[in-house]
């Protein structure tokens, strides 16, 4: 019982740290569209799955995106929570779940790598296929093209959205937590991991 209790208390943690990390610390960067707001809100998700598991990794992308749609919800009806959530797990899952089966610094380097790659891929798909025409119902294809265009003179359609703005973006964004989970992960480690 002991050892539920304090999962679930490091879970709910977790997930409100990367609930504040989305919420209040994200911004735009000059290189993409305004729209695409640049955030760490997966570093606790993926230090919680390299300490607790896999599962606990995606269940805190999961209620940070709860968290976000209910307390700080945006003018997008929850697509960007679902396509985060989509992303977000796509990152988290297979970076734990390589970690858990090698618990080596090796073992988190190519976790990790997986885990950008399959951001990076996932988001293309999903974003092509899911948000952009969840989106579409929201605010119309021109006008996110348009805003796309802003940052970037190449984006003229949803391929080239997807090239230079999705792909980049995410792969930028999971490199980024990568190698901050990698300088304090050790440091936090021990806290989770004691029951």
């Amino acid at each position: 019982m002991k050892q539920s209790t304090s999962y679930i208390v490091k879970v709910a943690l977790l997930s409100t740290i990367a609930f504040i990390l989305m919420a209040y610390l994200e911004f735009p960067l000059p290189i993409f569209p305004a729209f695409l707001k640049f955030e760490i809100g997966d570093l606790p998700a993926l230090i919680g799955g390299f300490a607790l598991g896999p599962g606990a990794g995606t269940l805190i992308v999961f209620l940070k995106n709860v968290f976000h749609f209910f307390l700080k919800p945006g003018n997008t009806g929850g697509v960007g929570n679902l396509s985060n959530f989509l992303v977000g797990a796509a990152f988290v899952l297979p970076a734990a779940t390589i970690y858990a089966k090698n618990r080596t610094k090796g073992g988190a380097i190519y976790g990790l790598i997986a885990g950008i790659i399959s951001k990076v891929v996932v988001g293309a798909i999903t974003n092509y296929y899911i948000i952009i025409p969840l989106y579409q119902h929201i605010i119309p294809l021109e006008q996110i093209i348009g805003m796309a265009a802003k940052a970037n003179t190449k984006i003229v359609d949803v391929k080239t959205y997807v090239l230079y703005a999705v792909m980049p973006f995410n792969f930028m964004q999971g490199a980024t937590i990568s190698v901050i989970t990698l300088l304090i992960y050790k440091k936090i480690s021990p806290i989770l991991r004691n029951e």
